[in-house]
């Protein structure tokens, strides 16, 4: 996941977020959370580094181009779980309880997972990528952190240190002892509408996303390509052809296992022609 993109592609530069380092700040926060609240701080962990195992190249981006062109559609979440349970140790997959599946499975917003650990790992997740996709944003001169709404300023904090104590502090406060994670009626109100804010200024801004199109199109031409040239995929996925698999399931595993600079390689040795070498 070290060079796979969390939202800008391909940054030249060590600081910007991959989907590497969002993991790991998600798992920092959900396991301080779980420590306050005495729950099984294992399984959160367990949660946390696997939830995002199964992007793709280029994010969301590469997300929506296998969901575009593989008639089984594609989630970035349920490929995390096809991940743990099929295709690690080569095939084999791993011995996870449900309870770490579930909570992999159901981190989107529209899951909700069976576990109080589960629901930290999914909370944590927003709480991890808003703050520090804001510090990537004003690295990239997209934004500056004054610029963030005074309202919701006031609430959570000025700085990242500040938003993350408010966050995390209000989960454990709200959640000790009770039967679900929760936040405050208005500090949920106000991560929402951060959230948003990052949406429409840096999700969705044409600075961060020029080279979406390009991404997607990429994707959506190794989907095409492997599709009919199964025989140059690895020897693991082929196996998996022969177990019965899917061939276009195949290839998503194969094309969303890639890195972004991986991904681009493939696509220039296939499509790029190549100088003649003597």
């Amino acid at each position: 996941m070290k060079q796979k993109t969390q939202v800008f592609l391909l940054p030249i530069g060590d600081h910007y977020r991959t989907r590497l380092t969002h993991t790991l700040e998600v798992s920092q926060n959900a396991r301080t959370i779980g420590k306050a609240l005495r729950l099984n701080e294992d399984l959160v962990e367990a949660i946390a580094l696997g939830h995002d195992l199964g992007h793709t190249p280029f994010g969301h981006a590469g997300e929506r181009a296998l969901n575009n062109v593989c008639p089984c559609g594609f989630k970035h979440n349920e490929q995390s779980v096809r991940v743990v349970e099929v295709l690690e140790k080569q095939g084999e997959g791993l011995n996870l309880t449900w309870e770490v599946i579930d909570g992999i499975r159901n981190h989107k917003s529209a899951g909700m997972p069976a576990t109080l650990e589960g629901q930290i790992v999914r909370l944590s997740d927003k709480i991890a990528y808003v703050n520090h996709d804001i510090d990537d944003a004003v690295r990239a001169g997209i934004m500056n952190e004054e610029e963030l709404p005074k309202e919701l300023r006031k609430v959570l904090g000025n700085s990242k240190r500040e938003r993350l104590n408010t966050l995390t502090h209000d989960v454990i406060v709200n959640s000790m002892d009770k039967p679900k994670i929760c936040m405050s009626e208005e500090v949920r109100e106000a991560l929402m509408e951060l959230r948003a804010y990052m949406f429409t200024h840096v999700y969705e801004n044409p600075l961060a996303k020029g080279e979406e199109d390009k991404a997607i199109r990429m994707v959506e031409d190794l989907y095409s390509y492997y599709e009919t040239h199964m025989e140059k995929m690895p020897e693991q996925y082929l196996k998996q052809l022969q177990k019965g698999e899917m061939p276009e399931i195949a290839v998503c595993d194969y094309i969303a296992g890639m890195t972004d600079n991986f991904a681009v390689k493939k696509f220039e040795e296939i499509f790029i022609p190549q100088s003649w070498k003597f």
